[in-house]
């Protein structure tokens, strides 16, 4: 024990004679204004982010109100016809299982709605899976998509040739490129027209809505009333259903990726429904009309990911978006490594969505502007974190006497990490309520806050440089175009049946299709 502490002893004096001889160290004058500029430039940089951060957060929140279920036509033969559409790629079969039996418990007229599954005909193992799944869930249907060259894509090909908005086909160096990369967005593309072509002498195309999925993507009960009221009895033209990730303490990795879906999909997007700018989708438990897809051209296959882009035409065009309250539980990464393979392939399509796209769809500057303010809460992370650490450190020189700043700067500084201190005590009250959609102790809920503690989302932000970059240098050589899927493992099996079990998937306690409005609209 002695050894231990004489030890200790040697690293503390050797720290104290680094930190010592450090404030000895004479920097030449050149290199120390230089210093002192960045500094500045970074203090003013980092509060303009912040400003944007408030800019988006004075932004108004549209949801659908379900205690508008009663508004709904008695005649539920009226409702709105719902496909919805499941594209998956080499999917383990316990996975789609879990989302089948989410969406068994479906409370919506049985004869209003369908669910088509829509993979890869090549992927023979995914197609089997689906054929065994459906002696289980009788309900849901099968789509195998062909590779572009079969001759039922002519549809596709007919209906972009007479559509100005599928800039993608008529001008840029993939015009008439009918060698669509297999990925969702073909997937979503084939079925699309398929399945409108199928409807279209049966219902009003404005009538039917468009959902779609991820593999492992489990929506709440009332989905798709939550797009029945929101469509007929609000007037939205796009809904967006929240999300949160259901493997929340798997890992250290899963911790981070929830928290992602906490402070995202689950709180900041949400103010992109204003309809004062521009919005983006998340790329599943959404809802489009038909007749509206049909018309703006369906999904840009040549972009990594169809999110943004599809959001960002649809607003171009006069559609409204509402967010739909009750969350889809799904399951992240549980690796760092596979966290980069998810977050550069978001990054590679933000990337790709706003540079030229935004002026083939005709985008003025102001939008191009406002459409870039999307992106930046994210690009700008690392540089919050850089910004935290460099404004704590001016601060701790101001105090003892040894900064060079001038006060004003130190002033900025301090106003710096009171933004931050705000915004962090903002979302962790925020994710401290989403805990109770997929954690029921208080203490798992307590541990999870812990998890996630400033330190810890510091690096986070900082980790955040990885895919950043690597997005950025796929946009550059025009990569991403192959779907790169992130396994999933269904890790959130056990949650998502336990609360199907209990009634409350999607919501923190029972959804309000147990209130008494819900009642007396059936």
């Amino acid at each position: 024990m002695e050894t231990v502490f004489a030890t200790l002893d040697q690293v503390e004096a050797m720290l104290i004679g680094w930190s010592d001889w450090l404030l000895q160290v004479e920097m030449p004058v050149w290199l120390s204004n230089y210093l002192d500029l960045i500094y500045i430039a970074v203090m003013l940089i980092s509060l303009s982010i912040w400003s944007v951060e408030l800019f988006w957060f004075t932004r108004k929140v549209r949801k659908v109100d379900m205690s508008l279920a009663g508004c709904l036509d008695p005649d539920k033969s009226n409702w709105p016809y719902i496909v919805l559409f499941y594209p998956v790629l080499r999917e383990l079969e316990k996975t789609m299982d879990t989302t089948f039996a989410s969406l068994a418990e479906m409370d919506y007229p049985a004869g209003r709605f369908k669910v088509i599954a829509i993979p890869n005909l090549d992927d023979t193992e995914t197609v089997a899976s689906l054929q065994r799944l459906q002696c289980k869930y009788p309900f849901v249907e099968l789509i195998a998509v062909p590779k572009t060259s079969h001759p039922s894509w002519s549809r596709v090909w007919q209906a972009w040739d007479c559509c100005p908005h599928v800039y993608w086909w008529h001008q840029g160096k993939r015009e008439r490129n009918r060698d669509l990369p297999p990925k969702k967005t073909r997937q979503l593309i084939y079925a699309l027209y398929k399945v409108v072509d199928d409807l279209r002498d049966k219902e009003d195309l404005s009538n039917v809505l468009i959902d779609y999925i991820d593999a492992d993507s489990c929506p709440p009960k009332d989905h798709f009333k939550a797009a029945a009221i929101g469509v007929t009895v609000q007037g939205f033209d796009v809904l967006q259903a929240t999300n949160v990730a259901g493997n929340p303490l798997n890992s250290m990795a899963t911790t981070m990726n929830a928290l992602d879906h906490m402070a995202w999909d689950g709180w900041k997007y949400l103010h992109q429904s204003s309809g004062q700018t521009p919005f983006w989708v998340l790329g599943k438990g959404l809802f489009y009309k038909a007749s509206d897809l049909i018309e703006l051209g369906g999904f840009n296959p040549w972009v990594t990911i169809e999110d943004p882009e599809v959001g960002m035409r649809f607003y171009k065009n006069g559609k409204r978006l509402g967010i739909i309250e009750g969350a889809l539980i799904e399951e992240v990464p549980d690796t760092f490594r596979k966290s980069v393979i998810q977050r550069k392939r978001w990054v590679a399509g933000f990337w790709q969505s706003l540079t030229a796209p935004l002026t083939a769809m005709g985008y003025t500057f102001k939008e191009k502007l406002l459409a870039w303010l999307i992106f930046l809460p994210c690009l700008s992370l690392q540089f919050n974190a850089l910004a935290t650490f460099i404004s704590g450190w001016q601060l701790y020189r101001f105090i003892e006497g040894t900064g060079t700043l001038p006060e004003w700067v130190i002033y900025l500084a301090a106003l710096n990490l009171a933004c931050l201190i705000s915004s962090l005590s903002l979302l962790y009250v925020n994710t401290w309520k989403r805990t109770r959609l997929v954690l029921d102790s208080f203490w798992l809920r307590a541990w999870y806050m812990v998890r996630i503690n400033p330190l810890f989302i510091l690096l986070w932000w900082l980790f955040w440089t990885v895919p950043l970059t690597i997005g950025l240098w796929m946009y550059m050589l025009d990569k991403g175009l192959v779907w790169q899927r992130t396994e999933k493992l269904a890790k959130h099996r056990g949650l998502v049946l336990h609360r199907i079990d209990r009634g409350t998937l999607g919501y923190v306690d029972k959804p309000r299709l147990t209130d008494q409005t819900y009642q007396e609209a059936d």
